[in-house]
């Protein structure tokens, strides 16, 4: 779908030639060279093309009436506008992701099979950082969804690219190779999890995710083990089975390791909320918009996406374990009621005050389970967890709690790189007091206030001294403002981050306290 080339762009048939512009104050806008220069140059001096950001010039080249006169070969050229040159490197790689996805937009609506795209030479990052970010953006903005449409109407008629090239613009062409691989991969990933996000509760129950992992695993360097409900009946999760007590589909609990080569490697755990529909249960949630909560199960797709890239990337010094508690949350005779005692793993009780609040059942069984079993050096869950976290951060920053400030700054810096930002919030004792019960250990809400937080508070109390990290992507995983990299829909958040975490992952000091604000 997307490879390297060293041709000469202006000489290659494709398509769509693509090329990418700065905006420079006063000047004509930076980039390109040959032919499309000129025709930049042009459109500059009339005023209709200075490289703004989305700002794109579209043309089709003359063929020369002579033979022997050389015009460019590309059916039609592309120039996208990247803006001014952000100085932060952070805001130069989303850019790029941006101005690529642009283009895949245009391309798709132009029905090109084929599209060149040079790698711009005017941003102050690496080679293999230029070619990683218009990898991404060029494959996440190519992204389609329409597996059940039967036949497409005017609206649809947006053909994904089948080939995109990237030619290096004179950038060192092993970084460029091994940029676009890295962008590749991530790209690919974030399609996997919108797919497993976009497919209906129907099809995509807990027997889907047990086999997607399997299938994945039979691909690369993983291990898949899958416990069904007399597994977990035997290890007292509790949590999960009481979630899906009112359901017709059992629960599974998928896991997934990647050991990387040597011993003595550090482990990471990643732990992904998989609540493949959630009516909420006898606490039942409002009709409208209830179809999105096909949705709950993104942070379970995050992490067997991000798995499918670290098998294929095979990242050393470092394991990699995931976990996805899968089911759905319905309302069926043998339901789960306010005011019921369940025993999570590990043996702690919690009094349920509200069976939609769920998710955090799931992932307390699967966050002591995976502690206990795999002692990892550190814990990310992912999760759809609370509506209030919309309230806080909007659908723009997924939210950040966690017990470690070291493990909490490599996800920002993660998040940042990748293009997908999250917000810290507090933990602390005040909040955990809010879910003290009178009839059991811990109840599975507090008050009104504070929702998100003591949502995580509650999950801490499952996770002891491991560094842990809670993402709330109930925000970001659907919803977020339409872009040329995120269409309507699911998202796929949280898998570039979790995999650039663990590319940039460095070592966690156990004794680093958390921080109070």
């Amino acid at each position: 779908m997307i490879s390297r080339t060293a041709r000469d762009p202006e000489k290659t048939r494709v398509d769509l030639l693509v090329c990418f512009a700065a905006q420079v104050e006063g000047k004509i806008p930076a980039g390109q060279g040959g032919q499309v220069s000129a025709m930049v140059r042009q459109a500059w001096q009339v005023g209709d093309f200075s490289g703004k950001v989305e700002e794109t010039l579209f043309w089709y080249p003359p063929r020369p009436a002579r033979a022997k006169v050389q015009g460019i070969e590309a059916q039609r050229v592309l120039v996208v506008g990247c803006g001014k040159v952000e100085e932060e490197p952070a805001k130069q790689r989303e850019q790029l992701r941006l101005a690529a996805g642009t283009a895949a937009s245009r391309a798709r609506k132009v029905k090109a099979g084929s599209v060149l795209a040079v790698l711009p030479a005017f941003t102050t990052l690496a080679a293999d950082e230029v070619a990683e970010c218009v990898a991404e953006g060029l494959l996440l903005g190519n992204y389609l969804f329409a597996r059940y449409k039967q036949k497409k109407g005017d609206e649809d008629q947006h053909v994904p690219v089948q080939q995109f090239l990237l030619q290096d613009g004179g950038l060192p062409p092993a970084r460029v190779k091994a940029g676009m691989e890295r962008g590749r991969r991530s790209a690919l990933a974030v399609c996997a999890a919108r797919d497993m996000a976009n497919e209906p509760a129907n099809y995509w129950n807990p027997a889907r995710f047990a086999e997607y992992g399997r299938r994945i695993s039979g691909q690369g360097d993983l291990k898949c083990t899958v416990l069904g409900k007399a597994a977990m009946k035997r290890l007292g999760m509790g949590g999960i089975l009481a979630v899906n007590q009112g359901s017709a589909e059992p629960a599974a609990m998928v896991i997934l390791e990647y050991r990387s080569p040597g011993k003595g490697c550090p482990t990471l755990l990643l732990v992904g909320k998989g609540l493949t529909f959630d009516s909420g249960g006898v606490s039942h949630k409002p009709a409208a918009g209830m179809e999105d909560m096909k949705y709950d199960m993104c942070g379970g797709a995050a992490v067997l996406a991000a798995m499918q890239a670290v098998a294929e990337e095979g990242p050393r010094g470092l394991n990699v374990v995931a976990l996805v508690p899968a089911t759905d949350n319905m309302a069926g005779a043998a339901a789960l009621k306010p005011g019921d005692i369940i025993t999570q793993y590990g043996g702690r009780t919690v009094e349920v005050v509200n069976t939609d609040a769920e998710g955090r059942l799931l992932l307390a069984d699967a966050l002591a389970y995976g502690i206990e079993k795999f002692k990892p050096a550190a814990v990310v869950d992912v999760a759809t967890l609370t509506g209030a976290v919309i309230v806080g951060l909007g659908h723009h920053r997924t939210g950040l709690l966690a017990n470690n400030d070291v493990l909490a700054a490599q996800i920002l810096v993660a998040g940042e790189q990748s293009g997908e930002p999250l917000w810290r919030l507090p933990l602390g004792p005040e909040y955990t007091r809010l879910l003290k019960s009178e009839v059991a250990d811990l109840k599975n809400v507090g008050d009104k206030s504070a929702g998100t937080i003591t949502a995580a508070a509650f999950l801490q109390e499952f996770v002891g001294e491991t560094p842990w990290a809670h993402l709330d992507i109930a925000g970001t995983a659907w919803g977020l403002e339409k872009s040329y990299i995120n269409g309507k829909g699911p998202t796929g958040t949280a898998v570039r981050t979790l995999l650039q975490l663990i590319r940039n992952w460095q070592p966690q000091d156990r004794r680093c306290p958390s921080a109070k604000n």
